[in-house]
């Protein structure tokens, strides 16, 4: 069984007298341990549908079922703690508290949790070696690169060790070199197991991945195999 399976996912919004049809119909399985790139022009419904994925936006009909479970038939609160066990998080803007350090930034999403504060400070350092910054950690936002608080996003989005890691443009604001590092961390933590689902506008990123999925007025147009060139580069 696929960790991942999206059926007839539709989602409508209303603008005013007009319906604009996000998703029209997208059918989708995605396998543990896999890297899909999701593509398509601007207002093609590919963030919309990572929202959903991400149990952040109901949808107007179908279903997601993410490791045997409905995420929409939990109510509010399940859902919520479904969403914090089993899925991190990566965006475009990097969304760090500057006047927090790396560290403490990657420490937030264990406040919840019962763990020894002693035990958050080490699996954040753990996030943060795993990304490349275990000598950072105590940098503010405004003293790391823009390449380097994209890699203290991702060290947050990973420190609970989700199963799952959803990423929306994340180097969208990267210049050439420094979105290649990015995407190079990803395929290494994809090769390590964690499953990759990303939304892009870049070709080039989907060089990456295992599979680009498509995306044309709210539907999967085209699924294709990546050819994986920088794979041995991880």
């Amino acid at each position: 069984m696929s960790l991942i399976t999206i059926t007839d996912l539709r989602k409508h919004y209303i603008s005013g007298d007009e319906t604009v049809e996000a998703l029209r119909g997208v059918d989708l399985a995605i396998e543990a341990g896999e890297f899909v790139t999701i593509m398509g022009q601007s207002g093609s419904g590919k963030s919309t549908l990572l929202s959903v994925l991400g149990g952040m936006n109901h949808p107007t009909a179908g279903t997601v079922e993410m490791a045997g479970v409905k995420l929409y038939e939990l109510p509010g609160e399940r859902l919520a703690d479904f969403r914090a066990e089993n899925l991190g998080f990566v965006f475009q803007s990097f969304h760090l508290i500057q006047y927090l350090t790396a560290l403490e930034n990657v420490m937030l999403p264990l406040a919840i949790t019962g763990m020894k504060k002693a035990d958050k400070v080490e699996a954040a350092r753990e996030a943060l070696e795993r990304v490349g910054l275990a000598g950072k950690a105590d940098r503010l936002p405004n003293q790391l690169s823009g390449g380097e608080q994209e890699r203290v996003a991702i060290a947050r989005a990973i420190v609970k060790k989700p199963p799952i890691l959803l990423a929306d443009e994340p180097t969208g604001n990267l210049d050439t070199k420094t979105s290649e590092e990015v995407m190079t961390l990803f395929r290494r933590l994809n090769d390590e197991g964690q499953t990759v689902v990303m939304v892009t506008h870049n070709p080039d990123n989907s060089t990456y991945a295992d599979r680009t999925i498509h995306l044309r007025d709210g539907l999967i147009i085209d699924e294709s195999a990546a050819a994986v060139t920088t794979r041995s580069a991880a």
